[in-house]
């Protein structure tokens, strides 16, 4: 198969933990007889500093003639800390999401048994976690009308959602809870809020769709206390833009760091890849950020286009560099291994999965060896 990829390696440690996915991807094509070509452009601090732009319409025309996008983090902290600056990074990110209409965003969480004991919560509580999570992500109050009265002191978000809105994102939801545990759980906030009332009456018709999959509610505050308590309950979680926002970054600490998740943003004729963590500037240029999500976003990419035995062998592979060792100082802190040297490692296992014997400390030397 032939792919033509935008890759938007963004602010901070982005293009390090891209350089990272694309590596594998490489391997992934050189193994399966893949032909994949890279196209960059800038989104982000980086585009705003060369243009004035968090996002130009030179960036926004490559992601539009090609298949997917791989992205890599956004944020600085010279706008980041500014409370006052009119043009910032993350405007970027959410226009692109609203002109290709990526409207699903899509982050599996799971407790790797390896990594237990890197989260805060107890082994006992996160072991066998394993869910995904579906967050509406172009409508309700993150693009709702904002408003701020003359003297700086009342300020309004407005929050709308209509029924196609809300649809599109559900269908998507039950099919993967086909696939699954057929369990989907709607989180929101229905006892206060109208827009959420909208959201259950629409869920709980086209549930019906779907007689193999069972429907359960949770208000978000509840489900917040009980995605601590016993994560092992949720299969498919759905929910609306803030929500999903706050409980993805919430269940990042089921697998001990957030360098781990990945996530896909998804519409109907585009779609995007992306670590869900930060730009992380304080790590730029230190060989220390964990490629793992990067790399884990590149298999999501693979999926989308039905690639799953290769998705497949990414995905083992990194559960072999974890299993192994081979990590970051954020879920090894006597690790000596660099953001480098883990693309380096699951690049190596990919194209020599065959062999028996896996050398990690090889890594060190920048020679993953599997003999």
């Amino acid at each position: 198969m032939k792919l033509n990829i935008a890759v938007l390696s963004g602010d901070g440690v982005g293009p390090e933990v891209t350089t990272q996915s694309i590596k594998v991807l490489n391997a992934i094509a050189k193994k399966y007889h893949h032909d994949f070509q890279y196209e960059e452009a800038l989104m982000g601090a980086i585009a705003i500093d060369k243009t004035g732009e968090p996002l130009p319409k030179e960036t926004l025309d490559v992601c539009l003639k090609n298949d997917a996008i791989l992205f890599g983090a956004i944020g600085d902290p010279k706008y980041d800390n500014d409370p006052t600056a009119k043009v910032r990074p993350e405007q970027g990110l959410l226009a692109l999401r609203k002109a290709l209409n990526l409207y699903t965003n899509v982050r599996p969480i799971k407790a790797y048994n390896a990594l237990l004991d890197k989260s805060p919560l107890k082994e006992e509580i996160i072991k066998g976690a394993d869910m995904v999570i579906y967050r509406e992500l172009t409508s309700g109050i993150y693009f709702g009308k904002k408003s701020l009265n003359a003297a700086g002191t009342i300020a309004s978000d407005v929050c709308t959602y209509t029924t196609e809105e809300i649809s599109r994102i559900t269908h998507e939801a039950f099919k993967t809870a086909q696939t699954r545990r057929k369990k989907v759980t709607l989180v929101d906030k229905a006892n206060v809020l109208e827009t959420s009332r909208l959201w259950r009456k629409v869920v709980t018709e086209i549930a019906k769709e779907y007689s193999d999959v069972s429907l359960d509610f949770l208000f978000v505050d509840n489900a917040a206390m009980q995605m601590i308590l016993n994560p092992k309950q949720f299969d498919v979680i759905l929910t609306e833009n803030m929500f999903g926002d706050i409980i993805s970054d919430e269940a990042s600490v089921i697998g001990g760091s957030i360098g781990l998740l990945a996530s896909a943003s998804t519409g109907d004729n585009k779609a995007l890849f992306e670590p869900i963590h930060g730009s992380y500037p304080q790590a730029k240029g230190k060989g220390i950020a964990n490629p793992v999500a990067s790399i884990l976003s590149a298999a999501m990419l693979l999926d989308h286009f039905n690639l799953n035995e290769e998705a497949d062998d990414i995905r083992e592979a990194v559960e072999e560099s974890i299993a192994l060792g081979v990590c970051t100082a954020d879920l090894n802190t006597t690790s000596t291994y660099s953001t480098d040297n883990v693309g380096d490692f699951i690049k190596e296992y990919i194209t020599n999965s065959d062999d028996l014997n896996v050398y990690p400390t090889n890594v060190e030397v920048g020679q993953s060896t599997i003999i």
